[in-house]
């Protein structure tokens, strides 16, 4: 951990952190904002802008305002309002160009825009809410006027915003964006480079951005200075903040963890959050790297006792011995060890517990001679730091207290940046793996983003899934940006847990069966490849679907090593549908370890047939152990499995 955080006391405010700032126009307020919360300040201008002398699109703009040729104009920036207005100074009838913004819709994004339009007596006809990005422009827009025909002027901030734009034309408009300044690097450029070089030198704790363009600044010169990849491996050991979702989105799209978004876009909102939070992220991230350093195994370490199991050598379709069995599920309430442990903590409390979650695992591990264990948690535990309020009730199953019902909701949903927030889950990788046999492969797992986004938004469990689908259909932006919030969230969860000592990971879809071939392709397989992608290409992930055999062919499409079948399908068919290029999971109904003996050697025999002894089959339930099922029975599946799947040597 960075060693300027030994000093620096628990208590509330900054405390002697060293905090790091890119404020150019108020650097100077920035400075005392910082020093006033008990902070050591550094802030270093990180660009200027620039207006644009030659600017005919913005000449062109205003002389077809004049004319009635524009319905509607979208102000961005009050400094852009400023500028454009200065512009028209110098070529046209500035009078007649404010006549006119008082004849036509006019949109101001913010507070800045708003005072400018006021400076010259003009009051605008919408103001969007708070946080004022392109989303809740369109939404106030869709509120108050309708944009079908029409021609819609959007004054610029340094950049195009894609997002606006595309918003815009769907709903019908046609759009003309208006340049009216650049930015550019501050002249004196060494104040910048200095506390570049102080973060990479760990020497800073905090690090506050104001504006999207700051992040492309500050990239910009650690390339100029050869620092680019140091200062990418000190930022997970900093509390980075953002002012606000437009500046977030700019610092994700650069890698960067967005530690804290205050509820209001304003810097003395942004310094005080910071200030509040420091010391809990800190140490939170502390623990973190404490968790993920230390001995952990490497999966691609072939020399390893777990590394040529039959579980491991299936996940690489490589000819084995006998096919390699687990259970989903295997540690639950069908176990009377498990039952006595749930009689002394809550469900989501023992989830927090890596000593009796990786004693859970070990006792279903050494009862049922399974070839692979699985930590013991839950889908839901990441909700927690994303903002939901997660509880079980008893008898009720999960439930979220301030589910995601409309497009604005989205925003309360905080990416996970870092997972120090859920280093008991990288602990219970850690102690599970450290007590398990050496020889037997340890699978981390997450939910996939259809079904995390689906226990969000309904607030719970499902059977129709109406507030999912409605989202998803109404309103394809709000659920991109949902997805893929949790795509990035799910696939930082997974490589922790890799980081951690999983030599395997699955994905779990146990809501995706309610969605047709169709609109999974369209609404989130891109999500589930990506996630896959940004996994090492050393661990095998099985990709698992519930429900409807249709989308297997989906499921194989990703990069993923084992696709999961459920019982609705013979194994057989579903492994002709995927291909042989992959393996195989599955596929026992559960309900079969409710019958007796016979019964259930029957159908173990059959799904083993239906593979018939191909290198990749890893036997396993079409979903988790039910909690009826008498525990000898799931022993019996073992075993039986082991039995009728033995070969006297690999098959060719």
């Amino acid at each position: 951990m960075n060693g300027t955080n030994e000093h620096l006391s628990p208590t509330g405010g900054f405390q002697g952190a060293q905090v790091a700032a890119f404020e150019s126009r108020r650097a100077t307020e920035m400075s005392r904002l910082i020093e006033k919360h008990g902070g050591v300040a550094h802030v270093s201008p990180s660009m200027q802008e620039i207006p644009l002398q030659q600017n005919k699109p913005a000449v062109d703009f205003a002389y077809r305002l004049i004319t009635g040729e524009i319905d509607i104009v979208i102000f961005l920036t009050g400094v852009g309002f400023r500028y454009l207005l200065e512009i028209v100074r110098h070529h046209l009838d500035a009078d007649r160009y404010l006549h006119s913004l008082t004849d036509i819709v006019t949109v101001a994004r913010g507070p800045k825009p708003i005072v400018a339009m006021r400076e010259v007596g003009i009051t605008p006809t919408i103001q969007a809410a708070e946080p004022n990005t392109w989303r809740e422009i369109l939404l106030a827009l869709d509120q108050q006027s309708s944009l079908a025909n029409q021609t819609v002027g959007v004054q610029e901030y340094g950049a195009t915003n894609p997002s606006l734009v595309a918003g815009l034309e769907a709903r019908g408009a046609t759009v003309i964006s208006v340049p009216v300044y650049r930015w550019q690097l501050p002249d004196n450029q060494k104040p910048l480079e200095n506390n570049l070089q102080a973060i990479v030198n760990g020497e800073r704790n905090v690090l506050l951005f104001t504006s999207a363009h700051q992040v492309t600044n500050v990239m910009t010169v650690c390339q100029q200075l050869g620092l680019e990849e140091d200062f990418k491996q000190q930022l997970p050991q900093l509390l980075v903040a953002s002012i606000g979702p437009t500046t977030s989105e700019a610092l994700r799209e650069h890698n960067f963890p967005v530690d804290l978004e205050p509820n209001h876009a304003k810097m003395g909102k942004l310094v005080s959050a910071a200030a509040e939070r420091c010391h809990h992220i800190l140490d939170r991230k502390q623990i973190a790297s404490a968790m993920l350093s230390g001995p952990t195994s490497d999966p691609a370490d072939s020399q390893a006792p777990w590394y040529q199991s039959p579980f491991m050598k299936a996940c690489r379709r490589e000819p084995c011995d006998v096919t390699p069995v687990w259970l989903m599920r295997q540690a639950g309430r069908y176990m009377k060890e498990y039952r006595e442990v749930r009689e002394q903590t809550s469900f989501l409390e023992l989830c927090k517990n890596p000593s009796l979650c990786a004693e859970v695992m070990l006792t279903a591990v050494d009862k049922l001679g399974v070839d692979a264990a699985i930590i013991f948690s839950d889908l839901l535990p990441i909700l927690e730091p994303m903002g939901l309020e997660l509880e079980f009730q008893a008898g009720e199953g999960p439930v979220i207290h301030n589910p995601v019902r409309e497009a604005t909701d989205i925003d309360r949903v905080r990416e996970l940046e870092d997972v120090g927030a859920l280093h008991f889950v990288m602990e219970t990788v850690k102690q599970t793996r450290q007590d398990l046999p050496e020889d037997l492969p340890l699978i981390g797992f997450s939910g996939a983003p259809f079904t995390l986004a689906s226990y969000v938004i309904e607030g719970g469990s499902s059977r129709n899934y109406l507030h999912t689908k409605k989202l998803m259909y109404q309103d394809p932006g709000a659920w991109k940006e949902l997805m893929q919030r949790f795509q990035r969230s799910i696939s930082r969860y997974l490589n922790a847990q890799i980081e951690a000592g999983a030599q395997c990971v699955q994905l779990f879809d146990s809501w995706a069966g309610t969605l047709s071939p169709q609109d999974y392709r369209h609404y989130v397989l891109p999500y589930v490849q990506q996630i896959i992608r940004e996994l090492p290409r050393t661990v095998p992930v099985i990709n698992f679907a519930t429900g409807n055999p249709a989308l297997l062919p989906l499921l194989a499409e990703t990069d993923c090593t084992v696709v999961g079948v459920d019982w609705r399908i013979e194994l057989a068919d579903a492994w002709r549908v995927v291909g042989d290029q992959k393996a195989v999971q599955g596929n026992l109904d559960p309900t079969v370890l409710l019958s007796g003996p016979k019964e259930i050697r029957h159908h173990v025999q059959h799904v083993l047939d239906q593979a018939g002894n191909r290198p990749g089959h890893i036997f396993n339930l079409g979903h988790g152990v039910l909690p009826q099922t008498p525990v000898e029975n799931a022993v019996a599946v073992v075993d039986l499995v082991h039995e009728l799947s033995q070969r006297d040597r690999p098959s060719q």
